[in-house]
């Protein structure tokens, strides 16, 4: 039996772009797909920290260092340029690779700029604001 469990998250990014009218998804930035372990077109669940919102959707590659969080298509009408949003994605692990598993954890500042962060999440855990 498959299990599912956090593969990856990028914590508090900055919406910085919204087009209802593009063709798309969820554009970010080449360099944090990268420390996240995202592929481009790889299924992810999007958390509005701003307005409570919640959607899934798709990854395609912004350019590398731009920093663009860009909402496209119909889920601009939900998340919005400024909002602050959470990008998690979930893979399916075989019981023996549970042990071992740990989420890749990307922190951003509001700039979408990497910053350290924790390795692990605890309950109750705070991460200081920049």
């Amino acid at each position: 039996m498959l299990i599912s469990l956090l593969k990856c998250k990028i914590h508090r990014a900055t919406v910085t772009e919204a087009d209802i009218n593009y063709v798309g998804s969820l554009s970010i930035d080449e360099e944090l797909m990268e420390l996240a372990g995202l592929r481009e077109y790889e299924e992810i669940m999007i958390s509005d920290v701003t307005n409570g919102e919640r959607l899934h959707t798709y990854v395609i590659k912004a350019p590398r260092r731009s920093r663009v969080i860009g909402v496209n298509g119909a889920a601009a009408h939900k998340i919005h340029v400024g909002d602050q949003i959470i990008i998690f994605s979930f893979g399916q692990y075989e019981p023996g690779e549970l042990e071992a598993h740990l989420p890749r954890l990307v922190f951003v500042d509001r700039s979408n700029n990497p910053i350290p962060g924790p390795v692990l999440e605890r309950h109750a855990a705070v991460v200081e604001r920049y």
